[in-house]
């Protein structure tokens, strides 16, 4: 089965992880919220499946940085 990519919009911190570092996600599941100058922006899935968060509270990420896979 192909592994989608989920990537960061903007950069910013993770503020919050909201699913284990594996999950089965649906649609629309937030994965993750990210803190950018003072705003929470969340993280949806795109997919549905299995959700493996490849990043933890506090880091620090680029636009269009790996954030999660999803099979």
């Amino acid at each position: 089965m192909m592994s989608r990519q989920v990537l960061s919009e903007i950069t910013g911190t993770v503020w919050k992880v909201e699913v284990q570092r594996e999950a089965v996600v649906k649609v629309g599941d937030i994965i993750l919220v990210i803190e950018s100058m003072k705003m929470e922006i969340p993280v949806e899935s795109p997919h549905a499946g299995l959700c493996r968060v490849l990043v933890i509270e506090g880091q620090a990420v680029q636009e269009r940085e790996l954030l999660a896979t999803i099979e």
